[in-house]
């Protein structure tokens, strides 16, 4: 089986995730080569290349993929697709704009999510917000996948490079341009990377309770801040904070929930974190029944203490 991995290239550089769907592809085929593309993007090469288990590296480099272009970079992975047995990616924002228009080109199925490979043709989902796992199996040519990179570990670094091949742009036929950007400064870690997450619920009350008992704490433990839907849908924090279903899928180190009831929906977005802190004065809130340690205490009194503590 071969494999290629779409890697996600953020500023030039390659995101952590893509360590991440090497080792789910590692599980599917032996030969494993990964396509890099952007219009500067020699340093992701060189560090997508020192990753195990990589075959080759293939570098599309051009100005017209700069910014991901969803019909610009499905046309590059279906010019590539013909020698592959799979294509796999993250399910990063920029790839679920890209991948359904790679599946739809070669009219197979998408995979989204997986959470496991069981063989090279099944899979295994989360659905009905990770309530159920479903086993897929595809019988298609070629599958397409994307990958839920919290559940699989990155692959380690090589010793030796693996050959990076540099290639030709296709012809560009599409019409769809690139417009504006506008992005969120934050000094903090991204929160889909961070080893640490502090996230509050609507029972801060408020923006302002958000900078006043939060970002003290995040400030002490160099952790990434997110929100409950509840509390984003109030309007207490930014929709980029928001962690959940309809939000973004965490897996930190720590992940701690202040005033957050634990609805399923939140749920599902962070519930394969490694260690969970639950802070919450209602002792029967159902996020007790996932957190590893569970605080029951008023957040207003309880997180200056803790900020206190740690100095």
């Amino acid at each position: 089986m071969s494999v290629l991995v779409f890697a996600d290239v953020i500023h030039g550089s390659l995101s952590d995730s893509a360590a991440k769907v090497i080792t789910a592809a590692q599980k599917i085929g032996a030969h494993i080569d990964v396509l890099v593309a952007g219009d500067d993007v020699d340093a992701a090469a060189q560090q997508a290349a020192m990753i195990s288990g990589v075959r080759k590296i293939i570098r599309a480099e051009h100005i017209n993929y700069k910014h991901h272009i969803a019909e610009q970079m499905s046309a590059l992975i279906v010019s590539l697709a013909e020698p592959y047995d799979t294509i796999i990616s993250s399910s990063s924002t920029t790839a679920k704009n890209i991948m359904p228009r790679v599946a739809a080109c070669l009219d197979v199925m998408q995979i989204s999510e997986i959470i496991d490979v069981i063989d090279s043709t099944t899979f295994a989902r989360p659905i009905y917000a990770g309530n159920a796992i479903q086993t897929v199996s595809s019988r298609d040519a070629k599958r397409v996948i994307t990958v839920r990179t919290t559940a699989f570990s990155a692959s380690p670094q090589q010793n030796e490079a693996a050959a990076i091949e540099s290639i030709a742009p296709p012809a560009i036929t599409v019409r769809a341009e690139f417009e504006a950007e506008h992005v969120a400064l934050n000094d903090r870690p991204q929160l889909t990377s961070a080893k640490i997450i502090i996230s509050g619920g609507r029972a801060l009350q408020s923006a302002d309770n958000f900078k006043l008992y939060i970002e003290p704490l995040a400030d002490r433990l160099g952790a990434a801040i997110g929100a409950s839907r509840a509390a984003v849908d109030a309007g207490y924090a930014p929709n980029d904070w928001q962690v959940g279903q309809t939000g973004k899928v965490v897996a930190p180190e720590l992940y701690i929930a202040v005033g957050i009831s634990g609805a399923i929906q939140h749920l599902a977005g962070m519930k394969d974190s490694k260690v969970i802190i639950a802070i919450n004065k209602d002792e029967e809130a159902p996020i007790f029944g996932v957190a590893d340690y569970g605080l029951v205490a008023d957040l207003f009194e309880a997180l200056p203490a803790l900020v206190k503590e740690l100095g």
